[in-house]
């Protein structure tokens, strides 16, 4: 890339980053990883004109890149601060979620149940340099014990209830973000891991593609 075309990307992301946080406040850290990548990486072909746009886009195998907007809540809800080191995400997708919290979290656990997808996303990384997200194939309703306990984890898809592994997998005082189904809304919701049990918040109401089993090659 030229050095005109990596100014104009990077007015383009810190443009992002500006509306985003004329919607919801975003923190020095947040804002600053909004401005730093670039979400025309991971956006098809045929719509990389609309990567700057506060829209969802759709992606192959039936699956959407999420909105910036929709990107910074479900963050936000995650309230990462300076002691939180790794975090999972369930649904890889694009990848572009895994890529903002890969600025805000020392090591990123990302799986991906579409193969496809994640080859894509595995890409978009290479493509940006991106070195502490680390991925599996897999049904992601499991989790990924061999690096848990996480102190953060992140739902990218609709779940009726949250697995239970995933709550295992959490370490104490943790916290895990989820889209959950109720009725015929989705709402997202938080759960804090305490010595007592599980705390939950209900905080807005979001859109996202319902979770799925297996794997898809």
């Amino acid at each position: 890339m030229s050095e005109f075309n990596s100014k104009i990307t990077a007015q383009k992301c810190q443009k992002l980053a500006d509306e985003i946080s004329s919607w919801v406040p975003l923190d020095e850290n947040l804002y600053n990883a909004f401005a730093a990548v670039e979400r025309e990486i991971f956006t098809p072909k045929g719509f990389k004109h609309q990567a700057y746009k506060l829209d969802s886009l759709p992606i192959s195998q039936d699956q959407w890149i999420s909105s910036p907007l929709m990107v910074a809540k479900m963050t936000l809800a995650l309230e990462i601060s300076k002691s939180v080191d790794s975090i999972l995400e369930i649904g890889c997708g694009s990848g572009y979620q895994a890529a903002i919290l890969s600025k805000l979290i020392r090591r990123v656990f990302t799986v991906e149940r579409i193969e496809p997808l994640l080859l894509e996303a595995k890409k978009c990384f290479k493509t940006l340099g991106i070195s502490n997200i680390h991925t599996r194939f897999d049904d992601g309703q499991k989790g990924w014990r061999d690096y848990a306990p996480y102190d953060r984890i992140l739902l990218s898809a609709s779940v009726k209830k949250v697995p239970e592994p995933l709550f295992e997998q959490l370490g104490e005082n943790g916290i895990l973000a989820a889209p959950v189904e109720t009725g015929s809304k989705q709402v997202i919701m938080q759960f804090i891991k305490t010595k007592n049990g599980i705390r939950v918040k209900t905080l807005e109401e979001c859109l996202f593609v319902p979770i799925l089993d297996g794997i898809s090659r």
